[in-house]
């Protein structure tokens, strides 16, 4: 079903689930603060750890979930010559997130309409840590905050999307899909879902309008 289709669909049904990615869309994320935190904690450079953490695959393995979270902070530890706690991993990704305050205050307006949850690639740690990580969001999604290495695959596979919104009993013609990355919007749709890529919060406003989820 192509998005044209789709999205006939999903006027006659309505939009029953909002789902949201985080980085980049429910906050704005650095990854710069990320690595030049766990640089100055292993003594290398901030492209030392970009090379040793992202350059391995590591952390793709972690947002697919083929490895569970302790393995991830070994296997971190050991690439990075130190040792990396739990606190040190959690501190580093919290300081590299700030809430979008606009693309949040639409979220609280659409639950009041439908449902709304968060589907991020990152290891299960976010989902488990997410009230620490960012308290705005796990006030407002509450247990509705899913790490992809939870579903054991990773945005752009259609598992992880189907998975999603399988675990929440929502259709995936009536979801609509938020995302900064076209491979993950592209990801979605050919899921069966809704897509719209991100690019800032007016064009989202539009969308969400056009789905009938905010007030002209």
């Amino acid at each position: 079903m192509n998005e044209k289709s789709i999205r006939d669909k999903s006027r006659q049904q309505g939009v029953s689930l909002v789902l949201f990615d985080m980085d980049d869309v429910l906050v704005h994320y650095d990854r710069s603060v990320r690595v030049n935190r766990l640089a100055r904690l292993s003594n290398r450079t901030p492209d030392e750890v970009v090379h040793a953490i992202w350059g391995s695959g590591l952390e793709a393995q972690a947002d697919a979930g083929s490895i569970d979270d302790m393995a991830y902070l070994r296997q971190t530890s050991a690439l990075l010559g130190c040792t990396v706690s739990l606190y040190d991993w959690l501190e580093a990704r919290r300081e590299s997130m700030t809430p979008n305050v606009e693309v949040l205050a639409f979220a609280a307006e659409i639950s009041r309409r439908c449902r709304i949850a968060v589907l991020t690639n990152n290891p299960r740690l976010v989902e488990t840590h997410i009230a620490g990580l960012c308290p705005p969001i796990a006030e407002l999604f509450g247990a509705h905050v899913y790490a992809s290495a939870s579903f054991n695959a990773a945005k752009p596979c259609a598992e992880v999307y189907l998975k999603c919104v399988g675990a929440l009993g929502v259709a995936p013609a009536q979801t609509l899909f938020i995302d900064d990355l076209a491979v993950n919007v592209e990801g979605a749709r050919n899921a069966g879902l809704l897509g719209h890529q991100f690019t800032g919060h007016r064009l989202l406003a539009d969308e969400l309008r056009e789905h009938r989820l905010l007030d002209e």
